[in-house]
């Protein structure tokens, strides 16, 4: 590790620590040749598998465009930041499980619709519609009529 100050490769960890989200090694350093001490972070490198796109594109995962959609979704709801956060890491890490090299857009959809679905109604239906792409509102009253016969079963 460089120190930021001399470019020195020489130097010493004073201290270690957890990190206080606990994702990561906080490491307090003191450069061996200026004395000078500076803070280096220590992640787990995170392996994300590229996402096939509908039209069979390939990009790399990107959690913003699924906190994005969620946002959209759950606009005007009683939905706190903090709840849509978590859901977007666990669909991260839901995917990372997957161990995957690539991962399609359906199955990223699908685990947030049925995420969704558990957390609110309207931001379900709100997402249904934009990532089932109804050509028309027969289309959209049957997913919505399909929805609604689960949250019967499930109360039953």
């Amino acid at each position: 590790m460089k120190c930021p100050f001399c470019s020195n490769g020489e130097n010493k960890v004073i201290d270690s620590r957890i990190s206080k989200e606990g994702n990561a090694i906080r490491r307090r350093r003191e450069c061996l040749a200026c004395g000078k001490r500076f803070t280096t972070y220590e992640f787990v490198e995170e392996m994300l598998p590229m996402v096939v796109k509908k039209d069979g594109r390939r990009e790399a995962f990107d959690r913003g465009k699924i906190l994005a959609g969620l946002k959209k979704a759950c606009e005007k709801r009683t939905i706190s930041m903090d709840v849509i956060e978590d859901i977007v890491d666990s669909i991260e890490r839901e995917c990372q499980d997957l161990q995957l090299k690539e991962i399609p857009t359906s199955i990223i959809g699908e685990k947030v619709m049925n995420k969704l679905q558990r957390l609110d109604g309207v931001a379900y239906v709100r997402f249904a519609s934009v990532y089932r792409e109804f050509k028309d509102p027969n289309e959209f009253v049957e997913q919505l009529k399909d929805f609604l016969t689960e949250k019967e079963r499930k109360t039953d």
